[in-house]
């Protein structure tokens, strides 16, 4: 795999002919919308196959597996053109192997609402070790809230096709849709309360073919951090029980023990990632919607909280989280007032090549940005912006920043939204470990 990026004067037929290969192959992987508008600075991922197959009569994804000695998944991640499914045709040309993955075997989760197109759906699951399902909430009476908008079992049944194991995930997010620590108060105070909540965490679980459980009890503060821990063994240890199930919690992204701050002062490391199988770091949001214009998960910070994790958890259950969104400031940024529009990494592309803003690149932060004035405005009001996102070499470099350190591997915030770089250096970097299944 090469990331080349754009200069000036540069064109997909250009760099094809640098690199010896087809314009339709840069254009296809890279699912480029706008392939006559490059800009200066946009990044392009080349991959390289070593083996590949023209598709016969008679063939099968399965018989073609079966006759190279790879997975089908490896198949599908390989041609992100059959979009997850088994369908070919004869003269079909098909990868089946690019040069080994140079990074590693790591374990790769991601988050989704129940509600996400099933196309893009299908077309992740391949890359996929875990899929963890947004979200379970917590009446006071202690029944669950279920995930709203779609139907999680039929994601559950989708999933496991693919060997990959779903993860229920539990927040205090109440059915208003806000993250409360009230309700986490009233749990935690409420033994009767916070044993049924368990149970019904464990038997929903259960019932509903779920592989584990992703804890994600956030702006719980201080005094429910040792309450947070009880809960917290209190499900692994029924999880256990029941059989092989896992435990997950997604973590504050803290760079210290003492922490200052509501969201972190409620998760204490050393003791929940003891109790945990996995702990998720939720690195990401330091550029948000409502805070002013920075890379959205810079690599310098982020690797701060590796640093601090790694001293209270073991590495081999640490998962580097990634974003995969970018955010639209308007300048000047007005504390209290500016809210950042939230788009797609591959909207942000397009806007930058629709623009013909180049493309910069913050050494330090590891992250991608450009300035735009905004169009469709009066001239006198003509607005600046500036915008953060994720290229094929923000992603590289936290795909090799958790292999360096040795962690289990990454988590992504979240694949509503298909982005093909990201999974093409994904597929090119990382072996996918798929519990369960031989591959």
């Amino acid at each position: 795999m090469i990331i080349h990026t754009v200069s000036s004067g540069e064109t997909v037929i250009s760099i094809a002919r640098t690199y010896g290969v087809p314009p339709s192959q840069i254009i296809q992987d890279n699912e480029l919308a706008l392939p006559e508008k490059l800009t200066v600075g946009q990044t392009l991922v080349i991959t390289q196959p070593t083996v590949t197959h023209t598709v016969r009569n008679g063939d099968s994804l399965s018989s073609i597996a079966r006759d190279y000695g790879v997975s089908v998944n490896q198949l599908l991640r390989n041609n992100p053109i059959l979009g997850g499914n088994y369908d070919i045709y004869p003269g079909q040309t098909l990868v089946i192997l690019y040069p080994p993955p140079q990074l590693g075997r790591h374990y790769v989760n991601a988050y989704i609402y129940p509600f996400i197109n099933q196309d893009v759906l299908r077309k992740t699951l391949p890359y996929l070790s875990y899929l963890t399902i947004f979200t379970y909430g917590i009446r006071r009476d202690g029944t669950l809230i279920p995930p709203s908008g779609g139907d999680d079992e039929e994601i559950i049944n989708i999933a496991r096709q693919y060997g990959v194991a779903p993860i229920m995930l539990v927040s205090t997010l109440t059915e208003e849709g806000v993250f409360s620590n009230e309700i986490a108060n009233y749990i935690f105070t409420n033994l009767e309360i916070e044993d049924a909540v368990v149970q019904n965490i464990v038997d929903t679980a259960v019932a509903k073919g779920y592989a584990g459980v992703d804890l994600d009890f956030e702006y719980i503060g201080a005094a429910n951090a040792e309450n947070f821990v009880r809960f917290a063994t209190k499900v692994r240890d029924e999880l256990k029980s029941r059989g092989n199930y896992e435990l997950f919690v997604s973590l504050a992204p803290k760079n210290q023990r003492n922490m200052p701050g509501l969201l972190y002062e409620g998760h204490n490391y050393a003791e929940l990632g003891n109790v945990a199988d996995k702990s998720l770091l939720m690195t990401y949001e330091w550029g948000y919607i409502y805070g002013p214009p920075m890379a959205i998960a810079p690599l310098d910070a982020v690797s701060r909280v590796v640093d601090y994790a790694q001293s209270e958890i073991p590495s081999e259950k640490l998962m580097l989280g990634m974003p995969n969104y970018a955010y639209d400031w308007q300048l000047p940024y007005i504390g209290g007032t500016t809210v950042a529009e939230s788009m797609t990494n591959a909207e942000a592309i397009e806007q930058a090549q629709n623009y013909q803003v180049p493309i910069n690149f913050d050494e330090s932060a590891q992250s991608p940005y450009y300035r735009y004035y905004e169009r469709d405005v009066l001239p006198e009001e003509e607005a600046l912006h500036v915008v953060w996102f994720e290229d094929a070499r923000s992603i590289l470099a936290k795909l090799e920043l958790a292999s360096e350190e040795d962690l289990a591997g990454i988590s992504v915030w979240n694949i509503m939204n298909y982005h093909a770089p990201l999974w093409l250096v994904i597929n090119s970097m990382y072996e996918i470990i798929k519990p369960g299944v031989n591959e």
